[in-house]
């Protein structure tokens, strides 16, 4: 609920702030007198846009700021969504500049304006006669009934259900586009595969093949040289092995007793000798695997052919590309051979879902016809006090095959408000005054089963009076017993409830609010009596209204 609204700046009002009563605030004063800014400061502070007339003093910023009690209203998973901090009372603020630039904030926390006005529906819900056109949404009237039959958790059921069966049926239709587009290809992909199969690619193959192409290319040249190699270090004559081999043993002879550092150079020699043999093996290994063989050069020749050719056949940026490629064809072809029984698998998880979302709705469809026979009742109580003894009000539900965010019913509020007439959709048949009435005796009936947001009534009276004022006046107070009501009015008949009376003023100009005591009560329904010259009759019968 609103604890406190404080207004800085906008319109005609320089400065003003108002603590909120919890249950039934009045607000009356002169045509003019600044009531509708109080409202058009609310609704920028909940996210309406800015129209370039919100701030009265140039040389300043326009401040518009309220604290909320929203204990109670479920809100803790939209403020984590949001990255903000959960406290049970909260402020939001909305700065506008000079230059037309706006700043929000929820508590401390820099908030955009689609948050606060998410934000604000939950908050308070701003009711005139404009606002009576809800009646024509479909939505609304869903949620009515949902609200009356306490279809929260149902409601949050039946949405797992029908995004479960979205996401299959999504991917059904994908599936399907996917088939038809590959089968299209089928013949060029069977062929492409089976030719890739037939090429037989194995992993680092290009690279391997070319080394080797690169090595039988110079084969020659290589065992020429490793050839050199052995004969360096293995001749008869003038091989390195021989004389190295010699020195060890020199070494060792005069190192026993002779030269004791003889011994640690032979021991070095020896390990050197060790691994020129080890090269010299190696030589001889290479020298008899490399083999200048124009069969094998041309093997690998054609192998490296065939691999260029399906790379640029299949535009692969690499053979690590074709790879990919080749398994992708191969899915692809998978896919086609395995797609019947895939789509007969998915289509019976799409109809195993639409079942369970049939089953859901159908539970929704049985909650809300159980409500509304007492709906019917209620309304037509309230309208014969509101005097509409005549009046006709009947829900109409009626159920389609498709699946909507809000079931498979459809809901028509049907009305007249004469026995001659038979009843049509309210939003055709009802005028403004009846609509009006209608949405009081459903925000009161409401407001009895489930934590409303504050409502703020604007002048929802407007057109009646006497009797019927004073009915009207009863059922906003009866709401204001179980939430926070602000109802602006020009009626004494609605005035005069029981509850916190604030009335907007001028002064040199500017617009302002003050609570009233009991008796400037007094004075001030009297002034809605008898107008600006209040006489002791007046009076009198303020009292007698305010049962005093």
């Amino acid at each position: 609920m609103l604890k406190s609204l404080t207004i800085d700046n906008y319109a005609l009002i320089d400065s003003l702030h108002v603590e909120w009563d919890d249950h039934l605030n009045i607000i009356t004063g002169e045509t003019g007198a600044g009531k509708s800014i109080l409202l058009g400061a609310l609704g920028l502070l909940l996210g309406a846009k800015n129209e370039g007339q919100a701030i009265k003093n140039m040389s300043r910023n326009c401040v518009i700021e309220a604290t909320f009690d929203i204990s109670g209203y479920n809100l803790e998973t939209l403020f984590e969504e949001n990255d903000l901090d959960y406290e049970p009372v909260v402020t939001i603020r909305r700065i506008i500049t000079p230059a037309g630039k706006s700043r929000s904030f929820v508590g401390d926390i820099p908030a955009p304006l689609s948050l606060l006005k998410e934000l604000g529906s939950h908050l308070v819900d701003i009711h005139s006669q404009h606002h009576n056109l809800v009646l024509s949404s479909e939505e609304f009237r869903l949620t009515t009934l949902d609200r009356l039959a306490q279809n929260g958790e149902l409601l949050a059921e039946y949405t797992t259900q029908l995004n479960r069966l979205t996401a299959l049926r999504t991917e059904y239709n994908r599936m399907q586009a996917e088939l038809q587009r590959s089968r299209s290809d089928e013949e060029w992909l069977r062929y492409t595969v089976e030719e890739l199969r037939a090429a037989h690619l194995k992993e680092n193959e290009q690279a391997e093949t070319e080394q080797m192409l690169a090595t039988l290319e110079s084969a020659d040249r290589i065992i020429e040289t490793l050839a050199t190699l052995r004969n360096t270090l293995e001749d008869e004559q003038i091989g390195s092995l021989i004389a190295l081999s010699q020195s060890e043993r020199s070494l060792h002879s005069i190192g026993e007793q002779r030269y004791p550092a003889g011994g640690a150079l032979a021991e070095r020699i020896h390990n050197v000798v060790e691994e020129l043999k080890d090269i010299s093996a190696t030589a001889s290994d290479e020298m008899e695997r490399i083999d200048a063989d124009p069969e094998r050069l041309q093997h690998l020749s054609d192998r490296l052919n065939t691999i260029y050719s399906l790379e640029m056949k299949h535009r692969a940026e690499s053979y690590d590309d074709l790879l990919r490629k080749a398994a992708e064809f191969e899915a692809r072809l998978a896919t086609i051979d395995n797609s019947d029984t895939a789509l007969r698998e998915l289509q019976a998880d799409v109809a195993t879902a639409e079942k369970s979302c049939r089953e859901v709705a159908e539970r929704l469809h049985n909650t809300r016809t159980s409500v509304c026979e007492e709906l019917e009742s209620r309304i037509v109580a309230m309208l014969n006090m509101l005097g509409m003894e005549d009046a006709c009000f009947k829900v109409e539900i009626t159920t389609t095959e498709q699946f909507t965010p809000h079931g498979t019913d459809n809901v028509a509020f049907m009305f007249t408000a004469n026995r001659t007439t038979a009843p049509a959709p309210i939003e055709r048949i009802a005028s403004g005054g009846e609509l009006s009435r209608v949405m009081l005796a459903l925000k009161a009936i409401i407001a009895q089963r489930v934590k409303l947001p504050t409502i703020v009534f604007d002048e929802i009276d407007t057109g009646v009076s006497g009797r019927i004022a004073d009915a009207m006046g009863d059922i906003i107070a009866s709401l204001a017993e179980v939430m926070q009501v602000i109802d602006i009015t020009h009626l004494p008949q609605v005035a005069s409830k029981h509850g916190t009376h604030f009335v907007v003023y001028k002064e040199d100009g500017l617009s302002n609010i003050r609570r009233l005591t009991q008796t400037e009560r007094v004075d001030e329904i009297a002034k809605m009596l008898s107008g600006s010259t209040i006489t002791e009759t007046a009076r009198k019968q303020a009292k007698i209204l305010l049962k005093q």
